[in-house]
């Protein structure tokens, strides 16, 4: 017959505890993470659901889970709004030069901000760095702007954003903890520093570089405000801005839609066009490229912000 000794019972007991306390740390953990998904998930898909369900209905809050009397009018209708078409042109045009341009500056200035042979680096690193603090206010911007001649010019989206500290902080950090061996053996090969940079240490900077590039791209996709400030010309007109504007008009261009359809398309109350159902329908076509882009760079998005933003 086989006896446990104390001792051994002991370790079962404490094994048996210390596998039911694993147990109940994971289901509070994807307990916890899935509500948190939940919360972050669910405008996205309530503008989507109302989007496409009873225009009737949705205007008077009933659609909340699940989709009823789905029609796809809506987007049809928007799409036929004037200057949408053009407006999309000029902000994914935008999206796609600032961060192509914000990258490319901030990995070359985070690069040139570890080599210590940079003339005055201390002094152009900390001058770079306070403007993250300090700015001139709005109107010394604006008069800047309009002297250089970037008022109702495509360039006002793009020049303006091109130096971004934080970006350059992340850039900087992010290099100085790769090995500086790299740079010791270009160097031995005869490489000058633009050569150490495009062939060295560039094509080893994608994760950093990813998780700029996927900042730069929102901020851009997102913004409004310079539109407002300095563009008149309506066909510098971003998405951003036409949304803002029309969610602002949305009770005179649901009138106007109803009155510009058919006899049938103003009877039927389910398809007849709200305020609710035109913010609803633009929010979405605005929101949904810019998701998009997450995807393509996710698998680089954690590591560059751990690596670029703790040194060691």
């Amino acid at each position: 017959m086989v006896t446990t000794t104390p001792t051994r019972r002991r370790r079962v007991v404490r094994r048996d505890a210390d596998l039911s306390g694993r147990v109940v740390f994971a289901i509070v953990n994807y307990s916890v993470f899935l509500a948190l998904a939940f919360i972050c998930a669910y405008p996205f898909y309530y503008l989507i659901i109302n989007s496409i369900s009873s225009n009737d209905l949705a205007a008077l809050g009933q659609v909340r889970w699940l989709p009823t009397g789905i029609h796809l009018s809506n987007y049809e209708q928007v799409f036929q709004l004037g200057g949408l078409t053009q407006a999309a042109i000029v902000s994914v045009g935008r999206t796609v030069l600032g961060t192509v341009a914000a990258v490319l500056a901030s990995a070359f200035l985070g690069f040139m901000f570890t080599q210590s042979r940079m003339w005055g680096r201390r002094f152009w690193y900390r001058f770079v760095i306070i403007t993250m603090y300090f700015s001139a206010g709005l109107i010394p911007v604006f008069i800047i702007i309009r002297n250089l001649g970037l008022t109702n010019n495509f360039w006002v989206y793009v020049l303006p954003f091109v130096v971004q500290p934080f970006f350059i902080i992340l850039v900087k950090t992010y290099v100085e903890a790769m090995p500086s061996e790299l740079q010791e053996a270009a160097e031995m090969d005869g490489a000058n520093i633009l050569q150490i940079f495009f062939r060295v240490y560039l094509p080893n900077m994608t994760p950093i570089l990813a998780t700029v590039a996927i900042f730069s791209a929102v901020a851009q996709w997102n913004s409004f405000q310079d539109t407002l400030i300095y563009i008149t010309d309506q066909s510098l007109y971003t998405l951003q801005y036409l949304l803002y504007m029309f969610i602002n008009q949305a009770n005179s261009l649901a009138q106007a839609m109803q009155n510009g359809g058919n006899i049938s398309s103003i009877v039927d109350a389910a398809t007849s066009q709200t305020p609710t159902s035109i913010r609803m329908t633009i929010s979405v076509i605005v929101i949904l490229p810019i998701i998009f882009v997450y995807p393509l760079f996710q698998r680089f998005f954690v590591k560059g912000i751990m690596l670029g933003a703790v040194k060691g």
